[in-house]
């Protein structure tokens, strides 16, 4: 890629040119550029009626302020060759050449005494482009060199090896020319695992996966297991594993590692969903402390095409269980807000809350800011007591933080310096904490950026009564200091949150508002464990998404050997939605607001893959129950939609 610079002359307000290169004072060619090394041309002011002329030149780096017309060769004496002209001070005068005539109207056309002839000389040192050959100015309306480029020519800069900005391929590399023009930096690999290749043409990886939106949908994954309750966790008869839902037309070629290691590779074939069983990490799934790093703790899932991912920790319908919607890497950022639940007695352990931090690249630094609740942790793995550490992470590695006694890990702020994934939960609770039995939970945590000012909150169905409402507790996490929360209707709750991290929790509640508040805040909802009078299940945790992040379809899984399985729907009043392409009835009004809620029961038909289509944007949360065990998670959610 080539730059051409125009030199300065009166001659541009009196004619136009189609290419103008510098040459003597006051000089422009009228046509395209002869090879630099061999010719220039030069001409004088021009008459608006008669054509400019052209002619060889001298050698370069030599010039005549006083020629105008056609000049010598490069062996001719640039002033007294047989073809060289001067200047008259007469401003009618005009010299005539074999190839048209040309006017001088002033004997200096770089002067700028009565400030209107035109612009001065290009100051000396000042380097320009014409074509591929790099000339420095003198200062006089000339050059003190020339000098043709072999790769590139930049203004100002010269004789480069690239263009600054322009982009290239190496491989599987996809690079771009450095400020300097002299080396290229590496932008991104373009991972074949990904369905990326280097494409020439744009210097940038190309595919599928290029350029994906800040959706839930996306080809790069860690799914991460977090603490279980000890004997839940061992396969075969408990198993780890995700579902992978491919929405698309394609199929999606999805590979599953671990460090260097392969663990998996499936084709999920169009509109479908596929299961993958994975290993427990013993390390972050056992025991109950302390806080620990486990190097490349996380999985890493990629595929050739976008899809949806969710695990389930565990997959087996047990009496402890919980799924989470996982997040994309291309959602990812280094601000997070931990929803969890306190520390759990039972005997002589504390079993604990938590949250996971999983990096994406490496040297990631990780500094933990407890809430008021989160100071009392198990410290180890860099943490202290007091909840507080700076971590460091490379790719794949995950910090689980535990809860100690009396402790709740939930408002602390997880600030990280590279895009991180936050799973917040816990090993094994009840909820509340004096209600059996207990359950796990766990969710994946969005980023602060996305978080908004309105939630709309409704609790699950019994069974299996499902016409009467299950019981939860409602928490509403402030990221901001002195946030102030108005319910609609009203909840008998403080409506000022001081500091950041701090919450109000709703006790068990079957309610259905809206809360906003004056700054961005997190919400997460808990269903009751089954002593608590709200029919068959136990506790399961749920991250609400907020209105302006819905979507208007959704391709998700229920395991069909739960003893029921629903999909709860919110929408705008009069949206028109289906679920397995069958309309949804039966709305309930949100106290006064605009938004509904449908209860729908989920078939097992399909093998457990369902879909629901709005003709507007709604939320949906997908749910699972038996006796004494459930799971719950939001179905999913559009994260580049950021709340103001």
């Amino acid at each position: 890629m080539t730059s051409l610079r125009r030199c300065s002359s009166p001659l541009l307000a009196l004619l136009t040119i189609p290419a103008l290169a510098c040459g003597d004072a006051g000089t422009a060619t009228d046509g395209p550029a002869t090879d630099a090394a061999t010719t220039s041309t030069s001409a004088g002011p021009t008459s608006a009626t008669e054509p400019a002329t052209t002619a060889p030149t001298s050698e370069p780096g030599t010039t005549s302020p006083t020629s105008v017309g056609p000049v010598s060769d490069a062996s001719s004496d640039p002033t007294t060759g047989p073809n060289s002209t001067t200047t008259t001070t007469d401003p009618t005068a005009s010299t005539s050449a074999s190839t048209g005539a040309v006017s001088a109207s002033t004997t200096d056309t770089n002067s700028t005494s009565d400030g209107t002839t035109g612009d001065p000389p290009c100051p000396a040192d000042t380097i320009f482009c014409e074509g591929d050959t790099a000339k420095v100015c003198d200062g006089l309306g000339g050059f003190k060199s020339e000098e043709a480029c072999p790769d590139a020519c930049v203004d100002d800069i010269g004789c480069t090896l690239c263009v600054p900005g322009e982009g290239s391929c190496q491989g599987d590399q996809a690079l771009v020319c450095n400020n300097n023009g002299d080396g290229f930096d590496l932008v991104d690999t373009c991972d074949a695992l990904l369905g990326l290749a280097c494409d020439p043409n744009l210097g940038a990886c190309a595919g599928a996966c290029a350029g994906l939106g800040l959706s839930y949908i996306g080809c790069e994954y860690y799914p991460t297991v977090v603490q279980q309750f000890d004997g839940y966790n061992t396969a075969p008869t408990f198993e780890y594993a995700v579902a992978v839902a491919n929405a698309s037309d394609k199929v999606a070629k999805v590979t599953v590692t671990r460090g260097p290691n392969m663990v998996a590779q499936v084709d999920v074939q169009p509109t479908s969903v596929q299961l993958i069983k994975l290993p427990w990490v013993n390390e972050l799934s056992s025991g109950y402390g302390p806080s620990v790093v486990v190097p490349d703790g996380a999985y890493r899932l990629r595929s050739t095409n976008p899809v949806t991912v969710y695990q389930y920790n565990p997959l087996t319908v047990t009496y402890t269980n919980d799924a989470s919607v996982l997040l994309p890497t291309n959602t990812w950022t280094g601000n997070y807000l931990v929803a969890a639940w306190p520390t759990w007695p039972f005997g002589n352990q504390a079993v604990p809350g938590l949250y996971a931090v999983t990096a994406r690249q490496d040297n990631t630094k990780v500094t933990l800011h407890p809430s008021a609740t989160g100071k009392i942790v198990k410290p180890g793995g860099g943490v202290a007591a007091d909840g507080t550490g700076v971590v460091m992470l490379n790719e794949g590695d995950v910090l689980e933080v535990l809860s100690n006694y009396n402790g709740d890990v939930t408002g602390t702020i997880i600030e990280a310096d590279k895009p991180v994934q936050v799973i917040g939960g816990h090993k094994c609770t009840n909820v509340p904490l004096n209600v059996t039995a207990c359950d796990h939970l766990e969710e994946s945590m969005f980023p602060i950026e996305t978080l908004a000012k309105e939630y709309v909150v409704v609790p699950p169905v019994q069974v299996p009564n499902d016409q009467a409402e299950k019981g939860q507790i409602i928490r509403v996490i402030a990221s901001e200091a002195n946030t102030t929360l108005v319910f609609t209707p009203d909840q008998p709750v403080g409506k000022l949150l001081v500091n950041a991290g701090d919450f109000v929790e709703i006790k068990t509640t079957t309610a259905k508002f809206v809360v906003t508040a004056d700054k961005k805040i997190l919400v997460s909802q808990y269903m009751v464990g089954q002593d608590g009078g709200f029919g068959t299940s136990d506790p399961a945790m749920l991250v609400t998404v907020n209105p302006q992040q819905w979507r208007k379809t959704y391709l998700f899984h229920a395991a069909t050997n739960w003893q029921a399985n629903y999909v709860d729907i919110l929408a705008p009043k009069n949206a028109v939605v289906t679920v397995d392409a069958v309309n949804v009835a039966n709305w309930q009004p949100v106290g006064v607001t605009n938004y509904q809620v449908a209860h729908v029961k989920l078939s097992n038909q399909n093998g457990g893959n369902h879909s629901v289509v709005g003709d507007v944007g709604v939320g949906i949360s997908v749910y699972g129950v038996q006796s004494y065990g459930s799971y719950w998670y939001p179905g999913g959610l559009d994260l580049d939609v950021i709340p103001q």
